[in-house]
């Protein structure tokens, strides 16, 4: 909301003195976010005047038309002789007024102004656009044509009101009343603790039978709406200066009298309105829901096609206008410029109703029609304002346009009581630490419109320009605000003694640490996914990760659901990355899936008056999908990079595998590790990871080479790999926390042993086969050598060799003990995988 400082002081009687970084400072005192203030004129220099167009010779020899004129100024010029100037413009005539600027004047931007030859003519000036004036676009962009009642030689930056401040608010959502002056003066005049003159308050006939025909059909969505007939309008009747002004400092264009009028009204009041040609509506007003498919071309000349769900008015034709959103193009009111016979709207009807802000919302965000006057019906507007904002069009036209109003009024308005709140008087009190005392309560929410009865227990009547006034803890907020958030003590909180991090918190710091430390690095994706790389991942239709929670309002319709799991994400960082110039690498992510188990059900709200319960809290949680933690990672180019070092390394199947054991080793728990065909990895290079939770042997997660399909599909780098497992797996399989290593003064004993099995038996089963075996007297083991060769180990078998660390805390290990913890290793081996020592 642009608010210009002239306009705001009809209301509020600021001091002379202040300026708008004062008036800024104290709106932002009072919670009101005030983004710039803009200086409009603070490098303009005069002489700028009035002047009248004596003679126009036409230059020719030139590739633009460019015309020498003679300009009567008055005596700003100190000589009383018309002033020449070269002007390239045509949209001014013999006898037009225009704003002329004289040498020594200086334009804002620092262009100065001096005599100067051009066009074979001395130019002693400038007429002026109001592109070069920075008044904000007039829809013209042409020379500046004033009203003919204007004396040459008056001084024009006062008539255009060049100078001025104007305050730039962002306006919240909820504060709609704040998109008017009136909002804005209300909020100004607690801020100084000055009177308000509400513009609103105006002398408004009471409704009565001769008015416009209208008839509401759907009283929920329009609980009012008020009608007004105006006529006799003189066709040829423009918008004056002032007005015009005041609507470009705001940030809008003038058009025709009329609809300025309109929007000057809403601006003002922050009630839109809109304005029918009386001769183009037939029949009676109506307000209704449109019928699905019903045509409406709409003032911005879009032909659309409604939905059941939008508002419409009505005459008995059909549709002519978006109800809350944008007028129709068959009662538009006409400007005689755009007819070739001169004739414009001499009869209006004025519309000013109150429409349900959700109906409003939904009908613009469907159409991708946000106006002005949506953007107030969205937010909230006060539903008593209609019948002062249509006086005062009215009264505006019959000023401005030489308009008789009708007698007739119309007025429908469907019952309703006012809202009130019952609050403790001590209520802010406590919400703020801070202690107010009834008075200043009753007097802060006075201030806000409210009417407050009662002592200890407050009855409040809300205003009807505050919507969003709906629960006791919005008033505390007022009292709060408008106290000062600056004068709230800052205490720091007491976190009561033996309370820190939870197991699932620690364990999912210790992984990132651990993989932040092992050359990943995190990246944070949205938790959002569509159907269309679940495609692109390959996923079969019955694949548990197709079945999402929806969005009612998603950010995005292409990713319209919560993701089920991490690989979407990470994989589409990488694929950014590596488009990028970033070939070599190695992203983590740790977050929440979502997996829908069709149980859950509409969720309750919570009181927040007290502590809910544990059944409350207990109900909500039932609501909601099942929310795994979990962990993945993406690798793709150099694992190790090449270097005079040697040989470097790229990245493969099994560094994904190993991330998958740092991350468990951070939980003190043993992956086993088997082959497995899971999409969207590569069959013949796909690991299932299991834990162990109470004996039973239970998937945690896959790791691997991705399948040459997805990474074709998702745009990946050839050999992309990945893993992704279950952190609250992980974490119910632990035994306890991670222990610290143990540092042994007594010597190792190193055992090797080559073991034959099949071929489709996993290294990693043999070595957690013989990790079982070994027992406590185990300190590590290394694969160092895999052998196949049919002639000397039999077809289909493959010789690995590992060797085995064995080491006690207490003692020297004798051979025998080395050899007998080695020998059970190997048993074990043997009996569970089908090893067969090497040699034996």
């Amino acid at each position: 909301m642009r608010v210009p400082l002239s306009w705001l002081r009809e209301y509020v009687d600021l001091p002379a003195t202040e300026t708008g970084r004062d008036v800024q400072a104290k709106l932002v005192g009072v919670g009101l976010e005030v983004e710039t203030v803009e200086q409009l004129g603070a490098d303009l220099k005069g002489p700028l005047v009035v002047g009248q167009v004596l003679t126009i010779e036409e230059l020719e020899g030139f590739k633009k038309p460019i015309r020498f004129c003679t300009v009567d100024v008055g005596t700003a010029n100190g000589t009383g002789e018309p002033q020449e100037i070269v002007c390239g413009a045509r949209n001014f005539a013999v006898g037009d007024k225009v704003v002329v600027v004289l040498p020594g004047a200086e334009l804002p931007g620092g262009f100065a102004i001096a005599a100067r030859k051009t066009y074979g003519k001395t130019s002693h000036g400038m007429i002026c656009s109001t592109d070069e004036l920075g008044m904000g676009d007039d829809g013209t962009h042409g020379i500046i044509v004033l009203p003919p009642e204007h004396e040459a030689g008056t001084d024009a930056i006062e008539l255009l009101e060049l100078v001025d401040e104007v305050l730039d608010i962002a306006v919240t959502p909820d504060r709609g009343y704040c998109l008017s002056m009136r909002g804005i003066a209300r909020e100004t005049a607690i801020a100084y603790g000055l009177p308000l003159r509400d513009p609103a308050l105006l002398d408004v006939p009471a409704p009565n039978a001769h008015g416009y025909p209208v008839k509401v059909a759907d009283p929920i969505a329009c609980d009012r709406f008020t009608a007004r007939t105006v006529t006799g309008l003189h066709p040829e009747a423009r918008s004056p200066i002032w007005l015009q002004r005041r609507l470009q400092k705001a940030g809008m264009r003038p058009i025709s009298l009329a609809v300025d009028v309109t929007n000057y009204v809403m601006l003002e009041l922050g009630q839109p309105l809109h304005a029918y040609d009386r001769s183009l509506v037939q029949g009676t007003i109506g307000v209704r829901r449109a019928e699905q498919g019903e045509k409406l071309t709409t003032l911005d000349g879009a032909k659309r096609t409604l939905d059941a769900e939008d508002l419409v008015i009505v005459d008995d034709r059909g549709p002519i206008g978006l109800a809350g959103v944008m007028g129709g193009a068959n009662t538009e009111i006409g400007d005689p410029s755009d007819n070739a016979e001169g004739a414009g709207t001499t009869d209006v009807v004025i519309e000013a109703a109150h429409f349900d802000a959700i109906t409003i919302a939904r009908a613009a965000r469907r159409h991708k029609l946000s106006s002005e006057a949506a953007k107030r019906f969205e937010r909230g507007v006060d539903p008593q304002a209609t019948s002062a904002a249509a006086q005062r069009v009215v009264d505006l036209l019959v000023l401005l346009a030489g308009g008789t109003a009708e007698e007739g009024v119309t007025e429908v308005i469907a019952p309703g009581a006012p809202r009130t709140l019952t609050i403790p008087a001590d209520h802010p009190d406590k919400v703020a630490g801070v202690a107010y005392g009834r008075e200043t309560v009753v007097r802060r929410l006075q201030q806000v419109g409210c009417d407050v009865y009662g002592q200890d227990e407050l009855v409040v009547s809300v205003p009807s320009w505050r919507p969003d006034l709906t629960d006791p803890n919005d008033l505390a907020e007022e009292v709060i605000r408008l106290e000062g958030y600056e004068n709230l003590p800052s205490t720091l909180p007491k976190p009561p003694a033996g309370r820190g991090l939870t197991e699932r918190q620690r364990l999912h710091r210790r992984v990132g640490r651990a993989l932040a430390g092992n050359g990943y690095v995190e990246a944070l994706n949205y938790p959002f996914i569509g159907q269309a790389v679940l495609d692109q991942l390959g996923l079969a239709a019955d694949d548990p990760r197709r079945t999402t929670v929806e969005l009612v309002n998603p950010l995005s319709d292409e990713e319209p659901s919560l993701r089920t799991t991490l690989l979407p994400g990470l994989l589409g960082a990488l694929r950014r990355n590596d488009g990028r110039g970033s070939h070599d690498l190695a992203l983590f992510e740790t977050g929440l899936v979502f997996r829908p188990t069709g149980d859950e059900h509409k969720a309750v709200r919570l009181p927040v008056d007290r502590r809910p319960t544990d059944a409350e809290v207990a109900e909500l949680t039932s609501a909601l999908p099942a929310q795994p933690r979990r962990v993945a990672v993406v690798l793709a180019g150099a694992r190790e990079q090449a270097g005079w070092w040697g040989k470097g390394h790229p990245s493969t199947w099994a560094d994904a595998v190993e991330a998958a054991r740092v991350v468990a080793r951070e939980a003190n728990v043993e992956l086993a590790v088997d082959q497995d065909q899971h999409e969207p990895w590569h069959p013949g290079r796909c690991a299932a990871l299991y834990v162990i939770i109470d004996g039973v042997k239970t998937l945690a997660g896959h790791a691997g080479e991705l399948h040459p399909r997805a990474v074709k599909a998702l745009g990946l780098p050839a050999r992309t790999s990945a893993m992704e497992l279950d952190l609250d797996l992980l974490e119910r399989a632990s035994d306890g926390a991670v222990e610290a290593p143990r540092i042994s003064t007594f010597p190792v004993a190193t055992q090797d042993v080559a073991l034959v099995v099949d071929k489709d038996v996993p290294a990693a089963a043999v070595e957690h086969y013989l990790r079982l075996g070994a027992g406590e007297l185990l300190e590590g083991i290394r694969l160092f050598d895999v052998y196949e060769n049919a002639e000397q180990l039999g077809e289909g078998k493959k010789s690995l060799a590992y060797a085995l660390r064995f080491r006690a805390g207490d003692r020297t290990l004798t051979v025998e003990e080395a050899s007998a913890a080695r020998d059970a290793a190997v048993a074990q081996a043997a009996e569970s995988a089908g090893a067969v020592l090497r040699g034996a």
